[in-house]
């Protein structure tokens, strides 16, 4: 009884974590016809929803409307991104980028399901390295890094949103989900996803515009 009532929304968070995708590609469409000075105000109103995010998460108040409306912006603020390594590594480095990304998530979502072991030990040291690479690009914004330095950092990103889907994936596994937290597991996931695909992305540009 328990274990069904553990995976019972293991389904409804994949497909709003599927739907939150669909609309952020939506958004990153969306990105072509938005004046670049727009950018910067969107970049800070997603920053803004995250942090609410976090403290709203608490309550498990975050619903679908918010979700949606914010992996739209989000899709909006990747496209700059996504032009910059088209123009710099070609639309082949892209979509390796991307396939990369959903292999890699695959497979790190399929172990983290499947294990018998808990991975809710990993919380404490992915928040630390998340902490950190945020502290690193408010630096790189003041004073950028190296291509090298960048290689490196994309590198623990790639690392550290692995650990995340892993961590993720767990401990909705292991601690099951309700109906009011499938929004915010898709987030979660949707998270995961899109920031593994950026490192994923610029790790990938970086060593080939160093060829």
């Amino acid at each position: 009884m328990y274990s069904h009532t553990v995976n019972a929304y293991m389904p409804s968070v994949m497909r709003t974590f599927a739907l939150s995708l669909a609309i952020s590609v939506l958004g990153m469409v969306a990105g072509i016809f938005i004046p670049p000075a727009l950018f910067l105000p969107l970049a800070i109103l997603e920053i803004a929803m995250l942090i609410g995010a976090f403290i709203l998460r608490r309550k498990k108040a975050i619903g679908y409307t918010f979700l949606f409306v914010f992996t739209f912006i989000s899709g909006m603020t990747t496209y700059p991104i996504i032009a910059h390594y088209l123009a710099l590594a070609g639309a082949n480095v892209v979509i390796l980028a991307g396939v990369t990304t959903t292999v890699v998530f695959g497979g790190l979502a399929l172990y983290a399901t499947t294990t018998k072991r808990d991975l809710s030990f990993l919380s404490g040291i992915l928040f630390a390295a998340l902490l950190a690479l945020i502290a690193i690009s408010i630096f790189n914004i003041f004073s950028p890094l190296s291509s090298t330095a960048m290689l490196v950092f994309s590198f623990i990103g790639i690392l550290v949103f692995s650990g995340y889907v892993l961590y993720d994936f767990n401990r909705m596994k292991h601690y099951g989900v309700t109906a009011e937290e499938v929004p915010l597991m898709a987030l979660n996931l949707y998270l995961d996803f899109i920031n593994l695909f950026i490192n994923i992305l610029r790790f990938f540009g970086i060593l080939s515009s160093n060829d």
